[in-house]
């Protein structure tokens, strides 16, 4: 029960007054709590919320470290639309490496005519290989030469078998890294410039002709020649699937020259 105590030598309006004062400073308490408890309540919530987040984005980075790399993913490479697997040479020790180390008989060896240009391999893998993988095959191997650096849309690209493909040269002469001699019949094929960066379900950053690329990831993007530089488009690409990808993977993926996204 409440007690009221009345001051007898106020008038009962004085009293009320007193009382009524009494109330208003409760009732600015309370409404004081409530806001402070709303605050908190909302403080709290927001914390939780970037909690979530940091854990949620530590959780995609350790994915992607923890994967376990293929022993190809230290060249170029890509699955073709028929399921192929396409390496090749970064460079002239790449070069070296893909031919001597990683070409069996009834793969096909591409190249171009163009100087500096990466050889490019597909794995036979017990089966034939289809045109539509060498057309593929054709585009990465011109995409991936100096043609993308210098504006050009297609260069001049043969395929030949491996027992083709050889150091040995004439008396006098030589042959550095990287290079080989070709001897034989060579097989030009029509061939563009072809370019999409995407992401496999084993969270693999595969680059290669736009096909093979959309047949075997789940996000892509298309890329054209521009003038956008390779840190520029890695920063936009890595936007583009989430921005947890490492930029330098994705710098490693992608032809020297510039770039836009179609």
């Amino acid at each position: 029960m409440t007690k009221l105590v009345l001051d007898l030598t106020k008038s009962i309006d004085e009293n009320a007054a007193v009382y009524f004062e009494k109330a208003k400073k409760i009732k600015r308490k309370i409404e004081g709590a409530e806001k402070a408890l709303t605050d908190n309540i909302r403080k709290l919530k927001d914390l939780e919320a970037k909690k979530e987040k940091i854990v949620l984005e530590k959780s995609k980075e350790e994915k992607f470290k923890e994967r376990k790399k293929e022993w190809y993913e230290k060249f170029r490479w890509f699955i073709s639309s028929e399921g192929f697997l396409v390496i090749g040479g970064r460079d002239a020790t790449s070069n070296e490496i893909v031919i001597k180390k990683h070409t069996e008989p009834n793969d096909l060896v591409f190249h171009t005519d163009m100087a500096g240009s990466p050889f490019f391999v597909v794995k036979n893998e017990g089966k034939t290989i289809g045109d539509k993988t060498k057309e593929e095959t054709a585009d990465a191997t011109v995409t991936f030469s100096r043609a993308w650096k210098f504006g050009l849309q297609t260069s001049s690209v043969f395929y030949v078998n491996p027992e083709q493909v050889s150091k040995k040269t004439k008396a006098g002469e030589y042959m550095g890294k990287g290079a080989f001699m070709i001897y034989g019949k060579t097989n030009y094929i029509s061939n563009k410039v072809n370019l999409a960066v995407g992401i496999t379900k084993q969270q693999q950053i595969m680059s290669g002709p736009l096909d093979a690329i959309k047949r075997n990831c789940e996000k892509f993007v298309v890329l054209r020649q521009g003038d956008e530089k390779v840190s520029s488009i890695a920063k936009k690409i890595n936007y583009k699937f989430g921005g947890n990808l490492d930029l330098d993977e994705i710098i490693r993926a992608l032809p020297a020259g510039g770039f836009k996204i179609k």
